[in-house]
């Protein structure tokens, strides 16, 4: 949730320039000509949108924002709008952060799930907000979107050609639509994060396939994760399924870190890369790849949050919390139909020995 917000406004601009200091020169650093390169690539031919399987999507009316309780314990942004200082590296979890973060991850599924129900023709996303602020006050928990650096909304609706951070408005969902609902909780001052992308009625089969893609996308990134391996695994596993299904990735929307703070390193690239970052045990982040039917340009709406894309292609996301593990990786937003509560990977891969012995480089812990 809350990826990067590179295209209109600069709160995380900083995010996309920032490079460690790097000991290996050879490394790739990250530059902002070295993103601007995912944006130069031939535009698609302007899309008609009377001829789309779908309705195309732009933000409708917003209601005020809900009260909330003050008894409930809540974030350091709840009242300013404004997070707190971001931590350079990576926060290793301890076994009591990891008890928590299982807790707020498994409270983020249980809404997630509730509003999944909701995703249904003739339900306002707003109606769908109603019920996720609401669950979480029943659960003493806080809606971790809540005026985040002034979201106006406890959860986050993106439909169709919504590619992110849609808020959720008065529009009623429509046969054939997609919806991705993108749930985070303050639980005891931990943040779970989790998000699914749902049908809504009738969706035509290029729709269908991109949610199932999108899907494959997320899980076989997770498959690759475990204690030594290198952060690019993920974003070349997501670009490489979303290529040879036809699709692409937007190279913008990145995982984050997550746990007493809502958004930490280490940053999570869901495209091909090389960069030197290794995963280490005790690292909790997401990954979350935004999945295109078509390349197409990120725009930002003048609520300084919805991102839609400029040429109407369809997206779809989907999104875990995820604890890197001595043998694997424990994912702390599984739902109860989901194979990997907790896996262990015996992949071994023929590259880690060697670069084990020349890894002159990694987070400071």
């Amino acid at each position: 949730m809350f990826s990067v917000r590179y295209y209109r406004q600069s709160r995380g601009l900083h995010s996309l320039l920032s490079s460690h200091t790097l000991q290996n020169d050879r490394a790739p650093r990250r530059t902002l000509f070295n993103f601007l390169k995912f944006l130069t690539s031939p535009k698609q031919p302007r899309v008609v949108p009377e001829d789309l399987p779908y309705s195309v999507v732009m933000p409708e009316m917003v209601s005020p924002r809900r009260a909330f309780p003050e008894s409930i314990l809540k974030p350091e942004y709840a009242k300013t709008g404004k997070p707190g200082m971001p931590s350079l590296y990576p926060i290793l979890a301890d076994k009591y952060d990891v008890g928590m973060m299982r807790e707020a991850g498994g409270l983020a599924r249980k809404i997630l799930d509730l509003a999944g129900k909701e995703a249904k023709v003739g339900v306002t996303t707003d109606k769908i907000d109603e019920l996720v602020h609401q669950a979480c006050i029943d659960h003493r928990a806080y809606p971790s979107p809540l005026n985040y650096l002034n979201f106006p909304k406890s959860v986050c609706t993106s439909v169709n050609n919504i590619m992110v951070h849609g808020i959720p408005d008065s529009r009623p969902l429509q046969d054939g639509d997609i919806i991705n609902i993108d749930v985070a909780v303050c639980l005891n001052e931990y943040h779970g994060d989790v998000s699914e992308t749902f049908l809504v009625g009738d969706v035509d089969e290029g729709g269908r396939r991109l949610v199932d893609v999108a899907r494959r996308c997320r899980d076989e990134a997770i498959l690759k994760c475990c204690h030594g391996r290198k952060i690019y695994e993920i974003g070349n596993t997501v670009t490489a399924i979303a290529e040879e299904a036809g699709f692409s990735v937007v190279p913008g929307f990145v995982g984050h870190g997550v746990g007493k703070l809502f958004h930490c390193k280490p940053d999570i690239w869901h495209y091909a890369n090389s960069y030197p970052e290794f995963m280490t045990e005790g690292m909790i982040f997401t990954i979350e790849p935004v999945i295109l039917e078509y390349e197409d340009k990120p725009l930002c709406h003048d609520d300084d949050w919805t991102m839609f894309s400029e040429n109407y292609a369809r997206s779809a996301q989907f999104e875990h919390t995820v604890l890197i593990t001595e043998t694997g990786v424990e994912v702390l937003t599984a739902g109860s139909n989901e194979a990997f509560l907790h896996r262990a990977n015996e992949q071994k891969d023929p590259q880690s020995d060697i670069e084990k012995e020349n890894q002159d480089w990694t987070f400071k812990t």
